[in-house]
């Protein structure tokens, strides 16, 4: 049974989610309970007719930052400088710019006004952070997520022409990289993921590496 949540600051144990990955539904988005979400392994996903999904998936699509795959035809581009990336500048237009793409298979968007507003809480307290690809002074890719300190949690990133959100991936991964983050956690399988070397871990083998403490250097 799917636990219904109340107005605590509580979760059930990740190991008690439906076969499909569901943990719990209710309660809202205030930055504490988000943050406590994502801190337990836990996200939440859902549609404007639906209550508030929370998710812990048995299998977690992740990238070990070692096992990033550029390929060649997308070293070219970034070797030819075709795009300029920044990082956490326009926040609010990224995650308004995935909001609003337009996605193959999909009429419409899991990123709500409800969802949107709290993650612009989230990034004014600088837990959530952005990537801002451009061209030519447009903003013409992104993505944004939840930064742990030691995990970076992708939600979701948009492109306006090819290979932008690549990019931004890459330059967050190299970024990542460079701080000594151990993963860069995707959640949910999907093909262009995958491509770029993400695979998937089992539910507890993410929880140890998000729960083992760090003396990463800030």
């Amino acid at each position: 049974m799917i636990y219904r949540l109340s107005s605590d600051l509580y979760f059930p144990a990740v190991e008690t989610a439906s076969p499909e990955g569901i943990l719990a539904y209710g309660g809202d988005l205030s930055p504490e309970r988000l943050l406590l979400a994502y801190r337990s392994g836990i996200f939440p996903w859902f549609e404007d007719d639906q209550p508030i999904l929370w998710w812990s998936p048995a299998q977690r699509m992740v990238l070990f930052l070692d096992e990033l795959v550029v390929s060649k035809s997308m070293r070219n581009v970034i070797n030819r400088g075709v795009f300029r990336v920044t990082f956490n500048t326009q926040f609010r237009s990224v995650i308004t710019h995935c909001q609003q793409i337009v996605r193959d298979g999909q009429s419409g968007t899991w990123i709500t006004h409800e969802m949107l507003e709290a993650y612009c809480k989230l990034h004014e307290m600088g837990i959530a952070k952005s990537v801002e690809v451009w061209q030519d002074d447009l903003l013409v890719g992104g993505l944004y997520g939840v930064d742990l300190g030691h995990i970076f949690c992708g939600e979701s990133m948009f492109s306006k022409v090819p290979n932008a959100s690549k990019m931004a991936f890459i330059a967050l991964a190299g970024q990542l990289k460079n701080d000594n983050y151990k993963l860069l956690d995707c959640q949910v399988y999907n093909e262009h993921l995958e491509s770029l070397g993400c695979r998937e871990i089992d539910r507890g083998e993410f929880m140890r590496i998000l729960t083992t403490p760090t003396n990463r250097a800030s």
